[in-house]
């Protein structure tokens, strides 16, 4: 066992979340720890959608210049309906009036926080373990003790504060013991990412779209390097199946045609979920990011809510570390105010979404369909929509709760 180290606050986890988090208290002059089990920020290659609130709140920390240089600006996204070639588009520039950054930003998440992590090491108050996974920690009325491996020993650390950004399978959210309600939807995602330029195949294709079919609905998403094609499988099947080149060629021969000429670069499987933890804190333990709530990804919620919880947090926490406000109502109302946003807004449009994309053969694709051109033909509607879809009513929701 080694000597033990201290810090005002630990953070597990070296996500978009951690990171963003660390960033902020960081500035702020607050001692802080992140611990990684991994050896660098993960690769993941699910999330690449930045929203227009998020792409503000990540310019305080210096570093939406690098997503705008590295990303793809997207004000327009699709609703495309697979069957008939209709295409229902939705442009962010409607909202310039409120927002600086009237568009989506793709860009892979892992640049966010592998940069965040690099920039920490300016910060003599700030340290980036990798390798180094949390074991276990309890908590006391002063702080958390920590124990985490590493590839040489067991290392002990003392935090005034500990914040769990660990991901669904959050070790830190198990230790509490808190219940992670929801469900599991029962078709696994397969994501295909391919160089092929989609675009010369599908006419008037954006560079984000949800293609609606009552047979395979898709999501094309485009980043800097790749489009990305995400599809619902088939739940009879193995993992080697669903991967294989038998299901890929006929993914792209439905899609473009000659599938088996069509290069991939990664096929990725997952599980999604709609899960909120029943709680975003016990005493002086919080959670954020996919360690409090999971979605599917249908909008591009998941990663920038967790963004939102990390600014959430940091404006209730740095003054109970300054000594300016009493730690139980401030931390009471973190909890308060991004947990009831995540089941008001959050669960509630990705569901919808999902819905819609979906479709069906019993007359409520139809229906979705109907409601769409609604939503698009009324000025005021369609204003409303697009304010919900780039996420600034969930943030207003969250700010209203006392």
């Amino acid at each position: 066992m080694t000597g033990v180290e201290r810090c005002q606050v630990a953070i597990v986890g070296a996500g978009p979340v951690g990171t963003v988090l660390a960033t902020l208290l960081a500035q702020a002059g607050v001692d802080v720890v992140v611990l990684e089990s991994g050896e660098d920020c993960a690769q993941d290659l699910r999330a690449s959608t930045f929203h227009p609130p998020t792409l503000e709140m990540l310019d305080t920390i210096g570093i939406t210049p690098m997503l705008l240089a590295k990303g793809l600006k997207a004000p327009v996204y699709h609703w495309r309906d697979r069957t008939s070639g209709e295409v229902i588009d939705f442009d962010l520039s409607e909202i310039e009036d409120v927002t600086r950054y009237p568009f989506r930003i793709q860009c892979e998440q892992y640049h966010l926080s592998r940069a965040l992590a690099g920039g920490l090491e300016k910060y003599s108050n700030a340290k980036m373990h990798f390798s180094t996974r949390l074991l276990t920690f309890k908590q006391d009325e002063s702080g958390v003790d920590l124990w985490a491996e590493t590839p040489y020993g067991i290392n002990r650390l003392r935090a005034d504060f500990l914040i769990g950004a660990d991901g669904a399978n959050s070790i830190v959210r198990k230790w509490l013991g808190i219940e992670f309600d929801g469900f599991t939807y029962p078709e696994r995602f397969l994501c295909l990412s391919t160089d092929l330029e989609l675009a010369d195949y599908l006419p008037n294709l954006a560079l984000v779209n949800y293609v609606s079919d009552p047979k395979e609905w898709l999501v094309l998403l485009r980043v800097p390097s790749l489009w990305r094609v995400l599809v619902p499988t088939d739940g009879s099947l193995s993992d080697e199946e669903l991967r294989s080149d038998k299901i890929k060629n006929g993914i792209f021969d439905r899609l473009v045609g000659d599938g088996a000429a069509v290069k991939t670069e990664h096929r990725t499987l997952y599980r999604v979920h709609q899960r909120v933890a029943k709680s975003f804190r016990e005493g002086r333990v919080m959670l954020v990011g996919d360690a409090a709530h999971l979605n599917n990804p249908l909008g591009g919620f998941g990663m920038n809510s967790g963004v939102h919880d990390a600014f959430n947090l940091f404006e209730k926490l740095e003054p109970v570390l300054k000594g300016k406000a009493a730690m139980e109502p401030n931390l009471a109302l973190y909890d308060r105010q991004r947990r009831e946003v995540t089941h008001s807004f959050t669960q509630m449009q990705t569901k919808e979404n999902m819905a819609f994309i979906k479709g069906g053969q019993d007359g409520a694709h139809e229906a979705r369909r109907a409601k769409m051109l609604e939503i698009k033909n009324n000025d005021e509607t369609r204003r409303n929509y697009l304010m919900r879809q780039a996420m600034f009513d969930s943030l207003a929701q969250a700010a209203a709760i006392v």
